[in-house]
């Protein structure tokens, strides 16, 4: 019992652990997407803004190869954009013509030749006396002296170490983020299977002797809620189940013990005076018990077979020569059987015996109360077949109605009429009748006696017959 506890907890553990990661595996993917997605973003804004400042200031050393007007050396480039200070201007041969203070005396620091036509050419180089790499940007202009290459580089530091600043940044935000959303996913959930493991421990302690116990209802109202109140339900439909073969097998208990009672009974007796018993009446007597035993028997097998839903092999049954049928049998006492209403077959889909079951029953029943007539009826309405056992005698009082139809009931009219009845035939055919689609009513009949109306499925036509 302590395994099956550590199984289930470890189980709702592991729900609790799933959902945990697979919130947080997917949080985390989408933050780590994210932080790619506007790191290129602003990495693609830093370079085209790099690159349209890179070409203004390339453009401007193009222009004006041989350096600036007032107030500069000779050969000297001035500095309009300090973020791009290394300035040079190359003629077509790539030698120097011009230089920014920053690259005085160096040779050209590229050898890159940009296509005619103003188009910039970028790179990225490595300038000797420079940490950082720099970004370089290449323009060719046609001049009357020819063709002039104006070359515009800036140091890439900053970028690199914003880089190094968002990628260091969002690494610990990133180890932070994570943890917390597991902590609250964690957190969420466990409050979430609160309730379920609630449930679980209540439903452990439900047994055959708490059967009255119900399950905590959250005052949530969510799907927990609705699955605690299904619940309850569940388990009222089971207790009720579960009183009722108690008390079926409580009933078919005493009527069995009664026969057996009395066999031994007669038995003890016979065998204490052998000698001055009338052996063939004492078998005979016990023959009737064993008889009426057998009847019990019969009749619990079949409530049974109802309750558990055995299936059984249908087939078309007409009710109408069901009912010619049954009413031409004789009958214990002296009553007529009168068929009426069957002018067209009635034919519905069941089980040949258990439908014959029903109708014996029901006759039966109203041999024991009519005084000098039975009426079977068998009809067809509202897309229904109907077949009605109605009796001449006293009838059933309407409160009592339904009462007939429990197991082991019986009436007291129907106790002085039949002492050994087992009050199951009524029971087992509204049983049989459910169990076919249909049902079974008392009413009263024109006679004022007992009407039993059966009401079951028409059978479909087969549309593949001819």
């Amino acid at each position: 019992m302590a395994a099956d506890g550590r199984r289930r907890h470890a189980s709702r553990r592991s729900v609790q652990w799933r959902l945990t990661f697979l919130a947080t595996g997917i949080v985390g993917l989408a933050v780590c997407l994210g932080v790619l997605g506007l790191y290129q973003a602003l990495y693609w804004m830093a370079m085209n803004d790099l690159r349209e400042r890179g070409t203004a200031a390339a453009r401007a050393v193009a222009a004006n190869p041989e350096g600036a007007g007032r107030g500069a050396r000779a050969g000297e480039l001035p500095v309009r954009e300090q973020t791009f200070h290394l300035l040079q201007s190359l003629d077509g041969r790539g030698r120097v013509l011009a230089r920014s203070p920053a690259l005085r005396g160096r040779p050209a620091i590229s050898d890159v030749r940009p296509p005619s036509g103003g188009r910039p050419v970028t790179r990225r180089i490595d300038v000797a006396g420079v940490p950082a790499q720099v970004y370089l940007v290449a323009v060719r202009a046609e001049t009357p002296k020819g063709p002039r290459i104006g070359l515009a580089g800036a140091p890439m530091d900053d970028v690199q170490r914003a880089q190094r600043t968002y990628a260091v940044s969002a690494s610990v935000g990133i180890l932070i983020l994570l943890p917390l959303v597991w902590w609250i996913v964690w957190s969420s959930v466990g409050r979430a299977l609160k309730p379920f493991g609630v449930m679980g421990r209540e439903l452990a302690q439900i047994t055959g002797g708490h059967m009255e116990r119900r399950v905590t209802v959250p005052d949530t109202d969510d799907e927990v809620a609705d699955l605690a109140r299904s619940v309850n339900v569940t388990l009222q439909r089971l207790q009720r189940f579960v009183e009722g073969q108690r008390k079926f097998v409580a009933d078919a208990s005493h009527e069995l013990r009664s026969p057996l009672t009395a066999l031994r009974a007669q038995l003890e007796v016979a065998l204490a005076h052998p000698d001055d018993e009338d052996w063939p009446a004492v078998a005979l007597a016990a023959l009737s018990e064993a008889d009426r035993l057998q009847r019990v028997v019969t009749d619990v097998l079949m409530l049974a077979k109802l309750d558990a839903g055995v299936r059984t092999e249908r087939e078309p049954v007409d009710l109408g020569e069901l009912a010619r049928t049954e009413a031409e049998r004789p009958r214990r006492v002296p009553v007529h059987v009168q068929v009426r209403d069957v002018a067209h077959p009635v034919v519905v889909s069941g089980s040949r015996s258990q439908l014959v079951r029903v109708l014996t029953n029901l006759l039966d029943n109203a041999e024991r109360h009519a005084r000098s007539e039975i009426r079977i009826s068998v009809r067809r309405e509202d897309g229904q077949a109907v077949l009605e056992v109605a009796d001449d005698g006293s009838g059933i009082p309407p409160e009592e109605r339904e009462r007939v139809f429990q197991r082991f009931q019986r009436l007291t009219e129907s106790r002085r009429r039949d002492a050994h009845g087992t009050g199951l035939g009524l029971p087992i055919a509204r049983d049989v009748c459910v169990a076919h689609g249909g049902g079974l009513v008392a009413e009263e009949s024109e006679q004022g006696g007992a009407l039993m109306v059966v009401r079951l499925p028409l059978r479909e036509p087969d549309p593949s017959a001819p």
